[in-house]
């Protein structure tokens, strides 16, 4: 295989979980998992006071469906905001969030590069150590300034294919693996680490709360096959072989029924719940001096405006996310 064909295929892969994560996992091909080489610099002594960073994204929860559920676990950790991410799906939403700006709360009256820094030196609190907006130049990628700037170890867990190990997000990183399933937070609780000889940062996509909206074990029942890009395109060929130009209506997914519809909607609130369960184990595996930010990468529609899902929408309940953070203890 040419290396720009099985470049292709990769992209092709991560285009199709842009909507339905199992559909790509099962033709993925790329590694699952990738780790810092050898021949990575030798990282700089980790400040003393430097606390561990957790950043968890669930990913396409909304903010009324996060408010809707009441996650009591999660809301120990601070007063729940609403914000705004800055872009509608989870591919550069991911990216932007790794360059260290979180969803804003679009402020008024301020230019956006007085903003930018503002935000970035925020993370002195969270990290509990002493960080510049010019430790992220040239950059400006947060895993590069942790590792590479301030000696941490670096982790992700991501569980959409958008965004596995062979895309242009795994960069900076020690450790960055694509989980088996979709919809499975427990399982990458069993896996996470923390070193006893530098703090850690770890990023956790959470896809529970992602189409189809069921965790792990719980059976999705009967909902359409939604394909990405991928799928479109090779629908798309397969006409054109039997000499056709477009996709008949008849090879179209049909529209959700309003009560289908909200049916989707309520799933996602107990995909929430269901979560909030699991960040009780999650508070005991992390140490002391660990900071916790739970975000979304973006928002949801289930019906409004004629829209359902996220992507090319420009609609406010897509880019309205729901933001928390503190230490535990």
């Amino acid at each position: 295989m040419s290396r720009l064909k099985g470049l292709r295929q990769r992209l092709a892969a991560a285009a199709e979980a842009f909507v339905d994560p199992d559909a790509a996992a099962d033709e993925q091909g790329f590694d699952d998992e990738a780790e810092a080489g050898a021949g990575a610099p030798e990282l700089p002594e980790p400040a003393d006071e430097a606390g561990n960073y957790l950043l968890v994204v669930l990913d396409s929860c909304r903010f009324d469906t996060f408010m809707e559920a009441r996650p009591k676990t999660i809301q120990r950790l601070g007063e729940v905001e609403r914000r705004w991410s800055y872009a509608s799906w989870t591919g550069p939403s991911h990216y932007n969030l790794l360059t260290g700006l979180l969803p804003h709360c679009s402020p008024e009256h301020v230019f956006a590069s007085d903003y930018y820094k503002h935000e970035f030196l925020e993370f002195s609190r969270r990290l509990g150590t002493e960080v510049s907006f010019a430790q992220l130049l040239p950059s400006l990628w947060l895993p590069d300034l942790l590792r590479a700037g301030l000696g941490y170890y670096c982790s992700a867990m991501v569980s959409l294919p958008v965004l596995n190990p062979a895309t242009g997000v795994n960069r900076g990183f020690d450790r960055f693996r694509l989980m088996d399933s979709h919809n499975d937070m427990g399982a990458m609780l069993d896996e996470l680490v923390f070193p006893s000889d530098r703090p850690s940062f770890h990023l956790l996509n959470l896809g529970e709360t992602h189409y189809p909206y069921v965790v792990a074990g719980q059976d999705p029942g009967e909902l359409p096959h939604l394909s990405g890009v991928h799928g479109v395109a090779r629908r798309l060929d397969q006409v054109k072989e039997r000499g056709g130009g477009i996709v008949s209506s008849a090879e179209a997914p049909q529209w959700f029924t309003d009560e289908v519809l909200a049916g989707l909607r309520n799933r996602q609130v107990d995909t929430v719940r269901h979560i909030d369960g699991l960040f009780a184990r999650l508070y005991d595996l992390v140490p002391e001096n660990t900071w916790i930010t739970v975000t979304s990468d973006h928002g949801e529609l289930f019906g409004e405006g004629g829209y359902f899902g996220h992507g090319p929408i420009q609609h406010d309940k897509v880019f309205e996310v729901p933001f928390v953070e503190g230490k535990i203890r």
